[in-house]
């Protein structure tokens, strides 16, 4: 099993967020930690990291395998995700 942290940056735009998408983000986040590329996890092309969709938001995250450490840095709309 891979242990989750969460930036602060991250933590705050989570805490930020519509109650709607609140749960199944938190849901998402707890799921990688059984499978840190569930089914429609992308690799990001100009970054460094991962990313899972949930409705109109993005998890962009890395995953060290030796440490079995999942960091997640936005959690964001897609519109704002990748700026």
């Amino acid at each position: 099993m891979y242990q989750i942290l969460i930036e602060r940056k991250a933590q705050k735009e989570l805490e930020n967020l519509p109650s709607s998408v609140i749960d199944p983000i938190i849901s998402a986040l707890n799921n990688l930690k059984i499978n840190p590329w569930p089914h429609g996890a992308k690799k990001l092309v100009d970054q460094d990291g991962w990313r899972i969709r949930i409705r109109d938001y993005r998890i962009l995250y890395t995953v060290d395998h030796q440490s079995k450490i999942i960091k997640i840095y936005r959690i964001k709309h897609r519109k704002d995700a990748y700026r």
